[in-house]
């Protein structure tokens, strides 16, 4: 198996795409920290499902846009399974609103999670990385942070641009302790984020109209995403660094 004796920090690993990479991590031997912020009873379901198939894990709570939770976070990592090989910076939210009518609270609760979180994690991890010369780190963006703009999307979509930045500059930064930094951006993924609050109907709706726009007529699985999340985890992807990968279903209307 591809991460026999590797030791994976996912976080916002309690549903979606986090849970998805979670879980294939562990069916390939990974040994995965299952990070969650609000929802404990949901992430011991994901240890417990990776426990039930022979891993090993733990669900560790952690709002990643506190220095101090995130480092206790990575100190439990090591004090338990005694290293951190790879980071998944999954955890993310979306508030969705016109930016006439973004507040400060959503501005900031938006840059705090999606962006200042992936940094966080991101040093964190790297400072154990660094003396053992080895690291994997790959980053959950977005479509939204390329050169497309959606209604309502300002804050979301300027937290996802931050996180293809930081990147790059992470990934230049840190490729002589031989830690590679990588990034995955989704499109239109069946989640409970993508959903929100909407009716069943609306949702069809919208999944319908996500769909016309893909080159492939469809809407991705957290599995899809869980894949290219993989790639990058592992060390088939050894020269490989500062890159951003899209994995929207071939979203035809970028400009």
């Amino acid at each position: 198996m591809r991460f026999d004796g590797k030791v994976a920090v996912v976080t916002g690993a309690s549903r979606g795409i986090g849970k998805a990479t979670a879980l294939a991590l562990a069916r390939e031997g990974c040994t995965v920290v299952v990070n969650y912020n609000r929802n404990q009873e949901r992430a011991v379901e994901v240890v417990n499902a990776i426990k039930a198939e022979e891993g090993r894990g733990v669900a560790v709570r952690c709002d990643v846009s506190v220095r101090s939770e995130v480092e206790a976070m990575f100190k439990t990592a090591v004090d338990e399974f005694d290293q951190v090989d790879i980071l998944v910076n999954n955890a993310g939210i979306a508030i969705m609103a016109p930016i006439l009518e973004t507040t400060d609270d959503i501005w900031d609760r938006t840059l705090d999670t999606n962006l200042k979180g992936v940094f966080l994690c991101t040093q964190t991890a790297a400072r154990h990385m660094k003396p053992r010369k080895y690291g994997k780190i790959v980053n959950i963006s977005s479509n939204s942070g390329f050169g497309i703009a959606c209604q309502g999307e300002t804050a979301y979509a300027v937290s996802k641009a931050g996180v293809i930045q930081l990147t790059r500059s992470a990934a230049l930064e840190l490729g002589q302790y031989g830690i590679n930094v990588n990034c995955v951006a989704p499109g239109a993924v069946d989640t409970e984020m993508l959903r929100g609050d909407l009716t069943d109907q609306k949702y069809a709706e919208l999944v319908e109209s996500r769909k016309k726009i893909s080159s492939l007529g469809a809407i991705g699985k957290p599995e899809d995403i869980a894949n290219a999340v993989l790639f990058f985890a592992s060390d088939e992807a050894r020269f490989i660094t500062g890159r951003t990968l899209l994995v929207d279903g071939g979203r035809r209307d970028f400009t």
